[in-house]
């Protein structure tokens, strides 16, 4: 969907103008590690940061599809600034699933005005966060883990433990705010670029900040359940286009044919059986990734009229979805070796980031949790 902006060109022209200034240092950013401030100004200056804002909010009016297509775009050269852009929209959407309509109406708003980038100290299974219940509000006190895009963001998504009666506790915090202390100790071999490290909360106080009772309100609030794994099923297809066409690029340019009778590697027929293999995967991927953006944009579009019926079919899309990328990128990211050759693992070259990215965000909720679900679900249902 293109959406008429300040600017002549579409959204997606936009984004891939920006994807190729990512592609120019890419390699040497994957080597360096760190928090990629260059990068991430450069999103905030095309504007994309607003793409799903509603224009009467200041924002682009686009959909999830456009959103979506954009983190696609980016995987195919960084996944980690693709994903740091998912996530600022699934931080920045959970006020309009959890928040009142002055919440709502205020963060769009300001985003909007300001280019806020949004992090995550959300991560509901770390339970090391507490909030404490005062007179004006709550103090929060503790440590969030795997904060992704914590780094330089606006603003924080923070779940805690309620200390009154040990129910989850949402809310939006400022990351300047005083006590909130990023630790830049992010420090893994994939996704080197998300500081997704931890966050410390030192008496932070939170008062109109606070969200109402997250998922537990409605069918449409429960859409935040699933929404990472929705966006992350479109990061790892992007890294599998990705890795695809520079394998491509580089067999046909430097891989050496295997057959005696080949004159060159693209006429080899034991490589090009695998470059066959890759393309039915990746195109099985996409027909499966492409199905949840369409029902999740219906359900989007519903509102508080979602069904119980209609966001479990969603859950199932999501996570068959999952499942199947996991798996294809994971195979895909480590065998495009095999078509290139020996050569292409020096270094320089860096081929690896895309297996290296792949298995990193692929842990985050690991395929056989997700496939034991589908099971259950399939048959109790």
């Amino acid at each position: 969907m293109t959406v008429q902006t300040l600017s002549p060109k579409s959204i997606l022209e936009i984004a891939e103008e920006v994807a190729q200034k990512f592609s120019e240092n890419a390699v040497e950013r994957d080597i360096k590690g760190g928090n990629p401030k260059a990068e991430r100004d450069l999103i905030r200056k095309s504007g994309l940061l607003k793409v799903l804002i509603p224009s009467e909010f200041g924002g682009w009016g686009g959909t999830w599809t456009d959103v979506v297509q954009i983190v696609r775009i980016f995987a195919k050269y960084d996944s980690s600034l693709a994903h740091v852009y998912g996530y600022h929209f699934v931080n920045l959407i959970t006020a309009h699933l959890w928040g009142n309509s002055e919440q709502q109406e205020y963060y769009y708003r300001e985003t909007a005005k300001n280019n806020w980038f949004w992090g995550n100290a959300f991560n509901p299974v770390d339970i090391k966060l507490s909030a404490r219940k005062t007179k004006d509000g709550y103090v929060l006190n503790g440590v969030k883990t795997f904060c992704t895009g914590s780094v330089d963001s606006d603003n924080l998504i923070v779940s805690a433990i309620n200390k009154e009666d040990g129910n989850l506790f949402v809310a939006i915090v400022p990351t300047n705010r005083r006590g909130v202390t990023v630790n830049q100790d992010w420090d893994n071999f994939g996704q080197r670029l998300t500081d997704s490290g931890s966050v410390t909360f030192t008496n932070v106080e939170v008062k109109e900040e606070i969200l109402r009772d997250g998922f537990k309100t409605s069918e449409f609030a429960k859409l935040r359940l699933h929404i990472s794994h929705f966006i992350l099923n479109h990061l790892f297809l992007g890294i599998m286009e990705g890795a695809f066409e520079e394998a491509k690029k580089y067999t046909s340019t430097k891989t050496r044919p295997r057959l005696p009778h080949a004159k060159t590697a693209i006429d080899d027929p034991s490589i090009q059986v695998h470059y066959g293999e890759f393309y039915v995967q990746i195109e099985a991927a996409r027909l499966l990734v492409e199905k949840t953006d369409v029902i999740f944009q219906q359900l989007w579009d519903k509102g508080e009229n979602v069904l119980e019926g209609e966001r479990k079919e969603l859950d199932y899309a999501v996570y068959a979805a999952k499942a199947f990328t996991t798996k294809a990128g994971l195979e895909i990211t480590s065998r495009i070796f095999e078509v290139m050759g020996s050569r292409s693992t020096t270094t320089k070259n860096s081929f690896d980031r895309y297996w290296r990215n792949m298995r990193t965000m692929t842990l985050h909720v690991p395929v056989d949790t997700v496939i034991c679900n589908l099971g259950n679900w399939i048959l109790h249902e």
